[in-house]
């Protein structure tokens, strides 16, 4: 774990990384060897994402994971990550209330992560925000300028009716800026016009999902996006692997689908040398 400077420097370098028109691009992982590559590939910030971790640790997404082994797991990300800051997603806190939230901010802190994602989920944008306010005043108490990650699932719950969703949308987020979040966070969102127009609505730099057929990242720096994730993207492709190889050797004992991955030297050697 990092020491208190370390940790501050480093979630003070997060910040930094948030640029509309130069977003931070996180391909989220869910444990130390994706964060080794992703940190290889050139990643100047490490994620997990919560539906990957949970699905490592045998859990649904969605709160359904331990808190302790969600955390257990981030403490092996930021090790794996080195100096890089490592942002965490943690549902929308392991909590069934604002202190609780607290609390689970204060056992992040002491992973060495410096950001944190929270979701409102079906909570009032009321009780979000006073559970982002407990996350920032947790944070503030450890000294640790932590990156609060604020996201509405009003779009990619399809909560209420399409016309009403923007709105409904920026008076959430504006009620977590005022809360205390650094950041905010809108999935499910792929008009351009739609994500264009919610960088100028809200208070703070926005963040959206990328991926096959939403537009890519230059085309979202150029409306202003100031964070891209991944989210649950790559533990996707990965496990799509893992059934394409298993169902080819069980049903014709041939091994093609193995061709083209990573040798078991070069995996090694992301700890030999790390």
């Amino acid at each position: 774990m990092p020491t208190s400077t370390e940790q501050r420097d480093k979630a003070r370098r997060l910040h930094e990384l948030h640029r509309p028109g130069k977003p931070l691009v996180l391909a989220n992982v869910w444990d130390a060897v994706g964060a080794r590559l992703v940190a290889a590939a050139g990643a100047p910030a490490v994620a997990t994402a919560s539906a990957s971790v949970s699905w490592a640790l045998g859990s649904a997404d969605g709160d359904a994971a331990d808190r302790d082994e969600v955390l257990a797991q981030t403490a092996l990300v930021v090790r794996a990550a080195g100096p890089l800051p490592v942002t965490a997603d943690l549902e929308s806190g392991f909590a069934d209330t604002a202190a609780g939230v607290g609390e689970t901010i204060a056992a992040l802190l002491a992973t060495g992560a410096v950001g944190v994602n929270l979701e409102d989920g079906a909570r009032t944008a009321a009780e979000a925000a006073e559970r982002i306010a407990a996350a920032r005043a947790a944070a503030d108490a450890a000294g640790v300028p932590l990156f609060v990650n604020a996201r509405t699932d009003v779009f990619v719950r399809q909560i209420g009716e399409p016309e009403g969703r923007f709105d409904e949308a920026v008076a959430r987020l504006r009620a977590y800026a005022e809360a205390g979040a650094d950041g905010l966070f809108v999935p499910g969102v792929a008009d351009p016009a739609v994500i264009a127009a919610l960088v100028e609505a809200v208070p703070g730099p926005l963040n959206v999902v990328g991926g096959p057929g939403l537009s890519s990242v230059p085309e979202l720096a150029a409306l202003g996006v100031a964070r891209v994730s991944l989210g649950p993207g790559l533990a996707r492709v990965a496990y799509t692997a893992v059934r394409r190889a298993a169902e080819e050797v069980y049903a014709d004992g041939t091994y093609t689908a193995l061709d083209g991955g990573l040798g078991y030297g070069e995996l090694q050697g992301l700890y030999v040398t790390g």
